[in-house]
């Protein structure tokens, strides 16, 4: 591993320019659980690791009537630990508690889960079906980007030279609204997700109708996949086994996952077409309370 300078800067816009000033040769630090592991495999050639926990903003930790910010150094366990986080975004802490093994939860973070950008995700995919958006700083000003367009590629975002993921905005749910997630692995921890589901539900006021779904898929694609199809399909329509298993469908026929040692490309596509109507299933439940 090549030597690389520690910052930690106490600014994001201190951080800023020193990853404009190092560009390729800088990563941003959140908890490390990813990026260290890459450094010491030379995946990275760094000059400089940017610590960011000692940014306010980056740690920042906020539940509102306006919705919930978090950091992008916050640690998982801060958010699964978090009472009213807990009782109104559970899909949130459904990620969040899985994210790694118990012993590196104090440091692993949602921020570097994202920024790390890996198909199997844990934190991705929920924060897509909760419409959440990443907080972007960088030398040309600041920028909001939807979760789900800010993966492009196995470990690559939309972050430009010197640009800093701050935090994340998730909007305050609304009434009738639910949302779960699932993975599959052949372990019961501390594995990489062989498919991966997230839905969130608003029901309409009468609770038997479908007025919004939101389906994300993990370990599946090039990226984590916001299922618009079968989001789509679900809207408007009577909430039974029917309108469920054709979303499922849709859901798998949206995957397009490959072979590899976790599994093949049939038994991926089936475990989507099961976990997404389990997971459509929880959320309702979870809407209805």
């Amino acid at each position: 591993m090549h030597p690389f300078n520690y910052v930690a800067p106490l600014t994001v816009k201190e951080a800023i320019d020193i990853l404009e000033k190092h560009g390729d040769r800088a990563r941003p630090l959140a908890g490390g659980t990813d990026l260290l592991v890459q450094a010491r495999g030379n995946k990275w050639d760094l000059d400089a690791v940017v610590d960011v926990k000692k940014i306010p903003e980056a740690m920042q930790l906020d539940v509102s009537n306006n919705g919930l910010t978090i950091g992008a150094g916050v640690p998982c366990y801060q958010i699964y630990d978090h009472e009213k986080i807990k009782s109104d975004y559970p899909g949130i802490v459904d990620g969040a508690f899985i994210i790694g093994g118990i012993q590196i939860q104090s440091r692993a973070a949602i921020g570097g889960n994202l920024c790390n950008a890996a198909p199997s995700g844990d934190a991705i995919c929920p924060l897509i079906v909760y419409g959440a958006t990443a907080n972007i700083a960088g030398p040309s000003g600041n920028r909001d980007v939807s979760v789900e367009d800010f993966c492009v590629g196995p470990g690559k975002t939309v972050l430009k030279n010197g640009e800093l993921l701050v935090s994340i905005s998730v909007p305050d749910p609304p009434s009738g609204f639910g949302a779960a997630y699932e993975r599959f692995i052949p372990r019961n921890e501390m594995d990489i997700a062989v498919a991966a589901v997230a839905v969130s539900v608003t029901l309409d006021n009468s609770g038997t109708n479908f007025e919004s779904v939101r389906i994300a898929l993990a370990s599946v694609g090039p990226t984590p996949i916001f299922a618009t199809k079968a989001s789509n399909s679900l809207q408007g329509k009577p909430i039974n086994e029917r309108s469920i298993s054709e979303a499922a469908t849709i859901a798998k026929d949206e995957s397009s996952p490959i072979s590899d040692m976790r599994g093949t490309i049939e038994h991926r596509k089936q475990l989507i077409e099961v976990i997404t109507k389990r997971m459509i299933n929880k959320a309702i439940k979870r809407a209805r309370g």
